[in-house]
């Protein structure tokens, strides 16, 4: 019997590697065009800005074009409100039951919508729409093969993290990204499934781009010791500066709705108009920022100048980000931080502190700082920017950097971004005591009040049910004195439509104070 059970475990896994590879080529090959399309795209706009300073009076039909192009990403949005910002919250919300959409009308819509608004200049990043492109791929195959359930969910997680390693050749931090920040599940069939199509995507994606690290920086030595007091300094000039964008980017809207005589509708005209004085003067700058962050780390520029493009994009990125448009904030986040490690390593130099042999490896530093304060997800900001950069001789400032950046936002009650911006496009849940039966797997962490509680001690929510209790690779089947410990997985199963409901409710009852059982 026990031989039987480890066969069938076997056959599982290699079922989720196969459908891992199907997935990562569908969503590799749609996500790879994704970005081909914005790169080419951003080097015409590049081209265009340089032409219309030597005949500007070309500047007032090129804004009549910036404008419709815009209202037709408006429209875009109005008719699937799906496709507005970055797409991770929307993939994140599907697997955890909070909201799903029908995957055809997201797809094509976030694909054109993204092309257009982060290929024109705007400073938004490919990373997130490319999350939600490889998902909703993912989930579109999924209905072809008629599954349900969690295996629906494996297959958008797989497109999830085939969609960001596409965009990122970094396959590794795209499916830790996607257990650490969007799935919240380390289980194995979870991390099969991402891996393979991470893999798989990163291949298909190569093929087109090369081999080349999206972020190639070269530098001349690795950071001393001696200078290792500096980068608690930087880590914590990061969060402070890191709470200050997650603030900017979660209530920035308020600055839209204040413009009381614009319908909303066209909020997407007031960035496509910004954009034009930016691309004239600063056309480095336009997009996400990574051909920024690669030449300024071999010509960097002076302090002030550093300061001002960092206000610069700070200010842009939050307006391009609140007006609606389909773009993500992952590259923007990144090229703010890699100005954050040269303003620091510019300022630090200037005392006498450093010398400037270091500037690029502060840059390379900051950036996994910055995206690990502001997204708290220090894993996925390490192995993201190790991959990204293509050395392994950062580890160990970059995790410096990391920890004191993520200590200094959470300490400030700063909330993970992508959590933070779910939140605000989900209502809290009914209980929905009907359908199809499914499973929702809750993490019991060390400074939950879920820990040290026994079963019968816990007020389940409605129409749940603990099926077993996930301890390491044990499966322990529960009874009412069963003990839960941190670190344990809940298995509970409920009613397909009830999935939200009892997640959050398990969210709030790990919350309570420890008298809740009473």
């Amino acid at each position: 019997m026990e031989k039987q059970e480890r066969t069938q475990r076997d056959f599982t896994r290699l079922r989720a590697i196969g459908f891992g590879s199907l997935v990562g080529l569908g969503a590799g090959c749609v996500v790879s065009l994704f970005r081909l399309l914005i790169e080419h795209l951003l080097t015409i706009m590049q081209i265009a800005y340089g032409w219309l300073g030597q005949h500007p009076l070309w500047l007032v039909p090129w804004a009549i074009l910036l404008v419709l192009v815009a209202l037709f990403i408006g429209r875009l949005v109005r008719q699937e409100p799906m496709i507005k910002g970055s797409g991770i919250p929307q993939i994140e919300g599907q697997l955890a039951g909070d909201l799903d959409y029908h995957w055809w009308p997201v797809l094509w819509r976030k694909f054109v919508g993204g092309v257009l608004g982060i290929g024109s200049g705007l400073f938004l990043g490919r990373e997130g729409p490319s999350i939600q492109l490889g998902g909703t791929v993912a989930q579109g195959m999924a209905a072809q093969l008629k599954l349900t359930g969690r295996r629906r969910r494996l297959f958008i997680a797989g497109g999830a993290a085939a969609g960001l390693s596409a965009a990122f050749n970094a396959p590794i931090a795209s499916t830790l990204f996607i257990l650490e920040e969007v799935y919240h599940s380390f289980s194995t069939l979870v991390w099969v499934t991402s891996l393979t199509s991470a893999v798989v995507a990163d291949f298909v994606s190569s093929e087109v781009f090369g081999l080349t690290p999206v972020l190639h920086i070269a530098y001349q030595r690795a950071l001393p010791l001696k200078y290792y007091w500096l980068l608690l300094i930087l880590g914590v000039g990061l969060g402070l500066l890191g709470y200050v964008y997650q603030q900017g980017t979660l209530h920035g809207g308020f600055l839209y709705a204040k413009l009381t005589w614009l319908p909303r509708r066209f909020d997407g005209v007031i960035p496509f108009l910004l954009v034009i004085p930016v691309g004239l003067l600063w056309p480095i700058t336009l997009g996400g920022g990574n051909q920024m962050i690669v030449t300024f780390a071999q010509h960097t520029p002076l302090l002030f100048p550093l300061i001002g493009f960092f206000v610069l994009r700070l200010a842009f990125s939050m307006i391009s980000y609140n007006s609606g448009l389909p773009g993500g904030i992952f590259l923007p986040i990144l090229a703010l931080g890699a100005l954050l490690g040269a303003i620091g390593a510019r300022s630090f130099n200037a005392v006498g502190w450093l010398p400037t042999a270091y500037i690029a490896n502060f840059m390379i530093y900051a950036m996994a700082g910055y995206f690990a304060g502001i997204s708290k997800a220090p894993f996925t900001a390490i192995l993201l920017i190790t991959e990204m950069v293509g050395s392994l001789g950062h580890l160990l400032p970059l995790a410096v950097v990391s920890i004191i950046a993520y200590i200094t936002v959470d300490s400030l009650g700063g909330a993970p971004i992508y959590e933070a911006l779910l939140e605000k496009l989900v209502t809290p849940a009914d209980p929905n005591a009907s359908g199809l039966s499914d499973r929702v797997e809750f993490a019991v962490g060390e400074d939950s009040a879920l820990a040290g509680v026994q079963v019968r001690d816990i007020m389940w929510p409605k129409d749940a049910l603990l099926a077993s209790v996930r301890r390491g690779e044990r499966q322990v089947i529960p009874h009412g004195d069963t003990l839960i410990r941190a670190g344990d997985s809940l298995v509970i199963l409920t009613y397909q439509q009830n999935r939200a409901y009892v997640r959050q409710e398990m969210q709030r009852i790990a919350t309570l104070p420890p008298h809740f059982q009473d």
